[in-house]
């Protein structure tokens, strides 16, 4: 694979600072049951990382030592393989932390994951759904064959639990990447697209439509070297690039967590191995997690920050504008 750090780190990106911390985006693992051609985490079968049992309760105990944290969003690869997943999410929610899980949907199906659904709807989990497209040919390209069709029985699934429907609280939001080297498209419109077509072929409903830019790393920033792509991908993103999106870029208010407990700006500085600056040591480790001594420091940027403010502006949440 490519290394794509050393042509992003020489950067005009504009110096940030963090505000008030309030949501912890920690990675379970790298292991999923897929390998999309977009992953900026290169997650997939054969990946062994796994955050420990030791790892897990520190989690739990950086919820209860800092209030300013209520929002905790699980990712991986497949966060749902972590054997100690849903111990995690009972014990966000015992004390009243909002949980998302960044599902790929086909977990839904996968041995050993029986009762998931289920799970998810009895514990108020909100569900963030990766679905690239509404148009089969198109997703099963980006993650394989037939996973088009498990994600609607997965998204069907949902909607019997009462995910996405109105007044029954279970928010079911989905999440949209470009095929390639390109924007995304407006938001509101795609949405719309999404529920129009999801809604007349296969009944399917849910709340938001988040489109998020592809960064230029791991994955996906190798295939664009490859391809001879990465020079143009980077002038569309710092040509696309608005000031006004750069108040609510998501590293201003979350914190990443690795799967061994080690502290990042954001997922995509974790993946490029950017630890968070932090005075006298090297990386920061969850065990000593203070949100409040973290406020107004400075955050690490490179030059593939140019993705989320490109365009609307792209975050964990979509669109900016």
């Amino acid at each position: 694979m490519h290394p794509t750090l050393p042509l992003l780190v020489h950067t005009e990106f504009p110096a940030l600072r963090r505000g008030v911390i309030d949501t912890l985006q920690v990675n379970l693992g790298y292991r999923c049951n897929q390998s999309c051609l977009h992953c900026h985490v290169n997650a997939g079968p054969n990946r062994t990382e796994e955050m420990s049992a030791d790892t897990v309760d520190l989690v739990v105990q950086a919820l209860a030592a800092n209030p300013s944290l209520r929002t905790l969003d699980l990712t991986g690869g497949a966060p749902e393989l972590n054997p100690h997943f849903r111990r995690l999410v009972v014990a966000a929610r015992a004390r009243g932390v909002k949980v998302i899980d960044r599902c790929n949907l086909t977990i839904l199906e996968e041995p050993g994951q029986d009762g998931l659904a289920e799970f998810l709807a009895a514990h108020q989990v909100e569900v963030v759904a990766s679905l690239p497209c509404y148009l089969e040919d198109n997703v099963n390209k980006q993650r394989g064959q037939g996973v088009f069709d498990a994600s609607i029985r997965g998204l069907q699934r949902l909607n019997a639990l009462g995910y996405g429907q109105p007044g029954s609280g279970l928010v079911l939001n989905l999440v949209f990447n470009p095929q390639g080297p390109s924007l995304p498209p407006p938001q509101a419109a795609l949405q719309a697209d999404y529920q129009r077509h999801l809604g007349e072929h296969f009944g399917v409903v849910f709340n938001q439509l988040f489109t998020l830019a592809n960064m230029p790393i791991q994955r996906f920033g190798s295939t664009l070297v490859s391809k001879g792509q990465f020079n143009s991908y980077m002038q569309l993103l710092k040509s696309a690039h608005s000031e006004a999106n750069v108040p609510g870029v998501m590293c201003r208010s979350q914190l990443s967590v690795d799967w061994q407990g080690y502290l990042y700006d954001c997922d995509f500085n974790q993946q490029l191995g950017l630890p968070l600056a932090h005075e006298g040591a090297a990386r920061q480790h969850l065990s000593a997690l203070v949100c409040s001594e973290l406020e107004d420091g400075p955050i690490r940027v490179a030059d593939h920050c140019f993705g989320c403010t490109a365009g609307q502006g792209s975050s964990c949440g979509g669109a900016l504008n």
